[in-house]
């Protein structure tokens, strides 16, 4: 009836066997109304993703193991853990840094243990003994021995800082495309180093990052190297061309081989592709030559670390007779 104040809802009256249903009068529409957009996954506190982040240690305070292998590399700043005695006594006699070993309680002590905790004191790294439910959880259940190393976010440099006039020598910058493993970034740092090279650079995704690997392969020189973050690498190579620098691209199928390269007396980008892929359309494309490393017909290729190393070797030697 109109005007009566007991109305729950409208009636509505269809061919249901019930006969008419009284509705909700509206009640779950408004119950829906001025919520908002759902919230990340990562700000729900009951969902796995916040619980993941609040984790000692973790990108956000947590602990990740991968070390920032992750898609976005800004998101590289993410911290790493290194599991076990053997692992952490390496990470620890090679300098990676670190900010806290874990130790797990009564653990049965070797030569190991004891050496790691005299490193860690010696550099004055926090020492925590640690339940091993929690050292279980730290390491994502890894093998860990009772003994785990925190790895700190590596602070990349920004490209242009490797543009620098007042470096000793002429300029020489390595890039990577398509490098995936860490190990062949430390040995491409460690030649970088060793042949006067100025610095690395690796792209924001599908890139090698400075994890505690990488860090170890490179035998102190990721010290003395910076390592720079392209969010696109392409455009990197063209801010360098627009500096002065030269790019040359190594490739099996270069159009210059090695010893012939005239151009080693300038400032040279030297990009490097991966084994299996080479280089990729773009950069190749920015390059101004594509130079191979001469080889007897019984190898197909070379690691890309030992091909950097052989070409490094072979500019330094052209720029000593300069």
């Amino acid at each position: 009836m109109p005007g009566n104040s007991q109305r729950r809802g409208a009636i509505r009256k269809g061919a249901s066997k019930k006969g008419a249903t009284v509705g909700t009068g509206g009640h779950r529409r408004r119950a829906l109304e001025g919520k908002g957009p759902t919230p990340k996954a990562g700000d729900r506190p009951n969902h796995k993703a916040y619980k993941s982040a609040q984790r000692p240690g973790s990108g956000h305070g947590g602990a990740g193991r991968s070390g920032g292998q992750s898609g976005g590399r800004k998101s590289r700043s993410s911290t790493e853990i290194v599991a076990g005695r053997n692992s952490v006594l390496e990470a620890l006699r090679m300098d990676v840094p670190a900010t806290t070993l874990y130790v797990a309680g009564r653990v049965d002590s070797d030569d190991r243990i004891r050496e790691a905790l005299k490193i860690a004191a010696e550099r004055v790294i926090p020492i925590l003994e640690t339940p091993r439910g929690e050292l279980d959880r730290l390491t994502d259940g890894a093998v860990h021995q009772g003994l785990a190393l925190q790895v700190p976010p590596y602070d990349y440099a920004h490209p242009g800082d490797l543009v620098n006039p007042e470096a000793p020598g002429i300029p020489l910058v390595v890039a990577l495309d398509g490098i995936t493993d860490p190990r062949n970034l430390g040995a491409i740092i460690r030649s970088v180093a060793a042949f006067g090279g100025h610095g690395v650079i690796v792209p924001e995704r599908r890139s090698a990052g400075m994890t505690a690997a990488a860090w170890k392969t490179s035998a102190g020189a990721a010290a003395r190297i910076p390592v720079a973050l392209a969010g696109n690498l392409t455009r990197t190579l063209q801010d360098f061309h627009k500096a002065g620098f030269f790019v040359l691209g190594l490739d099996m199928d270069g159009d210059v081989e090695l010893p012939g390269l005239a151009l080693a007396g300038e400032p040279l980008v030297i990009v490097v592709g991966s084994e299996g892929k080479g280089l990729s359309r773009l950069v190749r494309e920015n390059c101004d030559q594509i130079v191979s490393v001469p080889m007897s017909s019984a190898v197909e290729s070379l690691n890309a670390g030992i091909a950097t190393s052989v070409t490094l070797y072979e500019i330094a030697r052209q720029r000593a007779k300069l």
